[in-house]
């Protein structure tokens, strides 16, 4: 997911795979393995060692265990040196994943690791969960969310951060809120409670020099259906716009960043805008908004193609008396039960290189436009 974007937006990239599995594990089952630390330094170690290091910016993932992820945080740790000389040359996506709805799924020693390497990363993606244990703070409320953001600005020194999958006690029903920033689907409603049911809200930050958050938020359409890999391709959309948005802000005229600051963003650590730099205005912002537009579009596609191909499948076939032939009642039907999952799943696998246009030119055609807003609580 997270390379066949990047490479469509015209990045070169190397990259180094911490699994090697059958399918994503959104199908409940899979084969492979797990790479070890060992295996992803050696990796690093034989790009290097050609002189195949000179890279821009690393987007970094999932990583199966704390060593994994200290080795990863070698490699962050390695280009940073590099780069040093040269303040912007190099940027740091991280998305620290660790679990979501209340459970962690990696070991716990996972969660330290992170915590230890976090201040090296320009730019964070954590969902509700992560930002929890992250923060210390639990989230609640709006308020809540704000302060955990905060937090994270401030402990960690990180400039830059988007929290998705949030989930908030509504205050207008008896359902649950969402915020997210790495899907464009929930049965929930929108975090808000002056926005419409039908939309979901997106929360990031760039932080001031005294580490107080610069809040924005893009409410987008709800599509009601389950997608696995939006949060790899939230993440690998953003290295290439909020790059192009940086380049913008250098060029752009009526930008204050560009108008009132000496310092080219791009040559500035971090690409960190000024202080007096609005958040809705912020090259998080308008990344952000670009790359939502990306995916919401392709999601729709997917969601046409993913109705056509759960119609050719009938409720009831012969298939399923000779398939499950001397099954008992109750094992025929979880059999019929976990197909009709796994076709489920298939038919919601996300439509990528049949609408590569729509990756890069989100706004051709019939294309949706998002706008970024100043937000606080």
């Amino acid at each position: 997911m997270a390379t066949f974007v990047m490479q469509s937006l015209g990045c070169d990239v190397a990259a180094i795979n911490t699994v090697h599995f059958s399918n994503h594990t959104g199908y409940r089952q899979v084969k492979g393995t797990k790479s070890t630390a060992q295996e992803i330094s050696a990796l690093y170690a034989g790009l290097k060692q050609s002189y195949l290091t000179d890279f821009d910016v690393l987007l970094s993932g999932y990583a199966p265990s704390a060593a994994a992820v200290e080795a990863v945080g070698e490699i962050a740790l390695d280009l940073r040196r590099k780069s040093n000389a040269k303040p912007g040359s190099f940027f740091w996506v991280l998305d620290p994943v660790m679990g979501d709805q209340g459970r962690i799924y990696v070991n716990e020693d996972v969660v330290p690791a992170y915590k230890k390497i976090i201040p090296h990363a320009d730019l964070i993606l954590p969902n509700q969960f992560e930002a929890e244990l992250l923060s210390g703070i639990k989230i609640t409320s709006l308020s809540n969310l704000a302060d955990a953001i905060t937090a994270l600005h401030r402990t960690y020194n990180v400039p830059h951060i988007i929290v998705t999958s949030v989930q908030l006690p509504s205050t207008t029903s008896s359902a649950s809120s969402t915020v997210t920033a790495a899907t464009a689907a929930t049965d929930s409603s929108s975090a808000s409670s002056s926005s419409r049911p039908d939309t979901l809200t997106i929360i990031g930050s760039t932080a001031r020099s005294d580490g107080s958050p610069r809040l924005f938020k893009v409410e987008v359409p709800r599509l009601d259906c389950f997608f696995s890999g939006t949060g790899d391709m939230f993440a690998a959309l953003t290295v290439a716009r909020l790059r192009e948005a940086v380049f913008a802000a250098d060029t752009a005229t009526d930008n204050p960043s560009s108008s009132s600051s000496s310092t080219p963003l791009r040559t500035t650590p971090s690409w960190q805008s000024p202080d007096h730099v609005r958040a809705h205005d912020l090259p998080l912002a308008r990344s952000t908004v670009k790359v939502l537009a990306s995916m919401h579009r392709v999601l729709e596609k997917t969601m046409v193609d993913r109705s056509a191909e759960l119609a050719r499948y009938p409720p009831v076939s012969e298939e399923d008396d000779k398939e499950f032939a001397g099954l008992s009642g109750a094992e025929r039907r979880a059999a019929v039960e976990k197909r009709a999952y796994l076709r489920a799943t298939k038919a919601a696998e996300i439509r990528l290189v049949r609408n590569v246009g729509l990756l890069q030119r989100p706004e051709e055609g019939d294309g949706v436009e998002f706008v970024a807003e100043e937000w606080g609580v």
